[in-house]
């Protein structure tokens, strides 16, 4: 309804739908694709330049001859953006005032000092079109009559306003929910999802295992007592092996739904063919070792394994140029039969998240497949690791679920995995890992799925220690 209100908005709108369709029908050729990035990459790259305070600075190098020639196979010879100059530039990275956006977000801020995001109308139009494109065919799937949760983590996040607006983009019925407000809680959440019914979610893969958890405790079946149809899950590393437990636990479809973060806005997300698949059209995407920051070549299988470096192609509060995600990704060309003509994308976990085990370096995204693989009906999950006499490194996992509803031979069958993978020794127990293990989105997979016995100094990072508060909170 707005941008029936601001004839600018409205045209945007009408554009970006009509593009979407094209490209989502296999209607735009490699040479148009490359034409319209190149064309977006120097609209944006003038637009930083002159507005931005710290990209002025940043691409004062950059000359007008030179901005004018680049095409966008010569993003290389720009500078990346870290994390760090983004905590450090604060508002001075802004192309815009706070006052020209219409709404405000920032980081969490729980690892470090947060960040500014302000949105403008054409920032939300942009990415909001990619979601709303992409997700069509999911939801349409489900009938006309749905009504759809929505839970996220604070105010100033992004969460509740566009996904509420993709939905009412794709005419569905939205409650929002916030179980960890004091004001909402759990249980009143849990009375929300059955009293309307609520037929799909989106929230986090921890907050879909902490309802099911709180169901079971309030005595309810979530698989007989609830009508979620789909769950949409983001925010958090999520495998296969997760994902699969938490659509029997509810008996629902389960969706990695989108791969996205405050600062850079949506930079893939899910489509009926069951894959993350990038947004070609609105960003620049390069793959990079992140050890020397040169790009990654496309294995024997076709897939690009590295560090996600993204440049966002449209103008609005705050475009982003080479921006180091910190995250792992495997990027694989489209094939014939995606659901969109743009390759696909798994995030597998952050740089820093990455485990040493007796030789073998493995990303979170693996280790929880391997892990989780034989199980079902567990309520969460954490990982120990430690070390025994002799410098070999040992592996522990903690279930939340009934040992009488797990077979022997699926405990067997992991631990024959682990080794024969890892060349590590596994045990499997069951108990209640506590609260840290629902921090993941707020700080990390590894700051709340992992302890690391090995390292007298993880419990003082500041990672560690951001999950220990927010838990304690939440206790």
């Amino acid at each position: 309804m707005f941008t029936q209100y601001d004839p600018e908005s409205a045209a945007l709108t009408d554009e970006l739908r009509g593009r979407f369709d094209e490209f989502g029908a296999g209607k735009w050729s490699a040479d148009e694709l490359e034409k319209h990035q190149t064309a977006k990459l120097r609209e944006v790259l003038a637009y930083v330049r002159a507005r931005s305070p710290f990209y002025r600075d940043r691409l004062a190098g950059l000359s007008d001859e030179a901005l004018s020639a680049l095409r966008s196979d010569d993003i290389r010879s720009l500078p990346f953006t870290t994390k760090a100059d983004l905590q450090q530039a604060q508002f001075d990275l802004l192309s815009l005032p706070v006052s020209a956006a219409w709404t405000f977000y920032e980081t969490t801020g729980t690892t470090g000092r947060p960040t500014p995001c302000p949105r403008t109308n054409g920032d939300s139009i942009h990415n909001n079109t990619v979601l709303t494109s992409y997700y069509r065919d999911i939801f349409a799937a489900h009938g006309d009559s749905q009504v759809i949760g929505i839970s996220g983590p604070t105010e100033l996040h992004a969460t509740g306003d566009t996904f509420g607006d993709v939905c009412r983009n794709l005419g569905l019925a939205v409650a929002k929910l916030w179980p960890h407000s004091p004001v909402i809680g759990f249980d009143r959440a849990l009375e929300v999802l059955r009293l309307l019914p609520v037929t799909g979610l989106f929230c986090t893969p921890g907050m879909a295992l902490r309802l099911a958890r709180k169901a079971v405790e309030a005595g309810l079946d979530p698989r007989r007592d609830f009508s979620l149809d789909v769950l949409m899950l983001t925010g958090e590393l999520m495998s296969p092996s997760l994902r699969d437990n938490i659509g029997d636990l509810w008996g629902a479809e389960v969706h990695n739904c989108l791969y996205a973060s405050q600062e850079a806005s949506v930079l893939a997300a899910a489509t009926s063919d069951g894959t993350l698949r990038i947004a070609p059209l609105i960003n620049l995407y390069e793959v990079i070792d992140p050890a020397t920051g040169e790009p990654v070549a496309p294995g024997p299988d076709g897939v690009r394994y590295g560090e996600l470096v993204v440049t966002n192609l449209y103008t609005g509060a705050k475009p982003l140029v080479r921006y180091r995600t910190g995250d792992m990704v495997r990027m694989t060309e489209a094939g014939p039969g995606a659901a969109v003509p743009a390759p696909s994308l798994e995030a597998v976990g952050r740089v820093r998240d990455r485990l040493r085990l007796n030789g073998h370096h493995v990303n979170g995204y693996d280790l929880e497949n391997l892990l989780l693989r034989h199980f079902r009906g567990y309520l969460d999950y954490q990982i120990t690791v430690s070390g025994d006499d002799a410098g070999t490194d040992l592996l522990s996992l903690t279930l939340n679920a009934d040992p009488d509803h797990n077979r022997r031979s699926a405990i067997e069958q992991a631990v024959a995995d682990c080794r024969e993978e890892l060349d590590t020794a596994l045990s499997v127990g069951f108990g209640d890992p506590g609260p840290i293990t629902s921090t993941g989105a707020m700080v990390s997979w590894k700051a709340a799925r992992v302890v690391d016995l090995r390292d007298p100094r993880a419990d003082a990072s500041v990672e560690n220690r951001s999950a220990e508060r927010i838990a304690g909170a939440r206790a």
